[in-house]
């Protein structure tokens, strides 16, 4: 018998972190016996007078939001990282230590409509939402005690997501966070042995290959990728190789908008729900070190597996081993590629 990466199980690498996933294909073929949660698609109002988001409305910590149309941003009440935490730390040994963590947490509004979600809003106006992006990172990025902007958005209850408004936040450190850093290495090392940047290179061989590209315009492609752990794990990543959002031209702006929306219409059109998600920008830190070897892309990891209700547990094997899929990349490409590109709330 000779090895199928279709049929047996195998590990993949993962060239931008270092880690390794377990593939199992076979087990997809296995009946499922386990939880089922009931799917709701729900019908929001364009208003609502008691979310904290909306326009007008007081927030948690007892602000007033202005009465704003489309994109809206703002220092978050309950920050994880706060601008006057004091220098410090705890070093006690290599087994004891610590280091205190300063920052700015945001929050950014998409749009003043309390019913929308990115892939139900238009690409003008999810660029307005790409527009404030660049706002933030060069205005956070600005600051001498910020060294890194980590821009992302949760979306949906079972992602964390604690209001339904369309949002997502931005958490700028002093310190560079665990992903990126790992990033910054992989990366560097790519570039000073090839003198190209990695994920420049693994466009390039997508696009060859095509089973795991999921769309593309002029400047952006979206694809499964090779290593993905999640079911529907997916990446949007520059054509060209710059290092920040603040380096797009206008068009490549417009082009991204474009490309988000078309990747999450493909997430919704699945299985015909408001698709969960957290997804978020990797671009180089903000610390006035030359980044050459970052190349900017965008991280989407949905947890739903089967259906609309059920999704995938990372337990186990996959909190004691290794991560572990059952579906592979190519197969949930080719799922993704073959649905419909209109909204299923606008196919009639």
């Amino acid at each position: 018998m000779s090895f199928n990466i279709e049929d047996h199980p195998h590990k993949r690498y993962n060239p931008l972190t270092g880690d390794w996933i377990l593939v199992s294909p076979h087990r997809s073929k296995r009946p499922w016996q386990g939880q089922v949660e009931k799917a709701v698609v729900a019908e929001r109002p364009k208003y609502d007078p008691d979310c904290y988001l909306c326009a007008g409305n007081e927030r948690a910590g007892g602000k007033f939001n202005p009465d704003y149309k489309g994109t809206f941003v703002f220092t978050n009440d309950f920050s994880a990282l706060l601008t006057d935490t004091p220098d410090g730390g705890i070093d006690d040994g290599e087994l004891f230590q610590a280091q205190s963590e300063s920052g700015v947490c945001k929050v950014i509004c998409f749009s003043e409509n309390h019913s929308l979600t990115i892939p139900e809003m238009g690409v003008e106006d999810i660029r307005k939402v790409v527009d404030v992006w660049c706002e933030q990172y060069n205005e956070l990025g600005s600051n001498p005690n910020i060294n890194y902007v980590q821009i992302f958005e949760n979306k949906g209850a079972i992602m964390g997501c604690s209001n339904p408004h369309p949002h997502g936040q931005i958490w700028s450190s002093k310190g560079i966070p665990t992903e990126p850093a790992k990033e910054c290495k992989t990366q560097k090392a790519y570039w000073d042995k090839h003198g190209r940047t990695l994920l420049a290179d693994y466009v390039k061989a997508e696009l060859e290959k095509e089973v795991r590209l999921l769309a593309q315009n002029d400047s952006f492609v979206a694809v499964i990728p090779f290593w993905a752990v999640w079911p529907f794990e997916a990446m949007i990543i520059s054509k060209r190789p710059v290092q920040n959002i603040l380096q797009l031209d206008d068009e490549e702006k417009t082009n991204l908008a474009d490309i988000y929306k078309q990747l999450t219409v493909m997430y919704d059109n699945l299985f015909e729900t408001s698709f969960a998600y957290s997804a978020g920008l990797h671009q180089a830190p903000c610390d006035g070190v030359d980044y050459s070897e970052w190349h900017l892309h965008m991280h989407f990891y949905p947890p739903l597996l089967r259906s609309a209700s059920v999704k995938k547990f990372m337990v186990g094997y996959e909190m004691l081993g290794t991560p572990q899929r059952d579906i592979t990349a190519e197969g949930a490409a080719k799922r993704l590629r073959e649905l419909p590109k209109i909204h299923f709330k606008n196919k009639f």
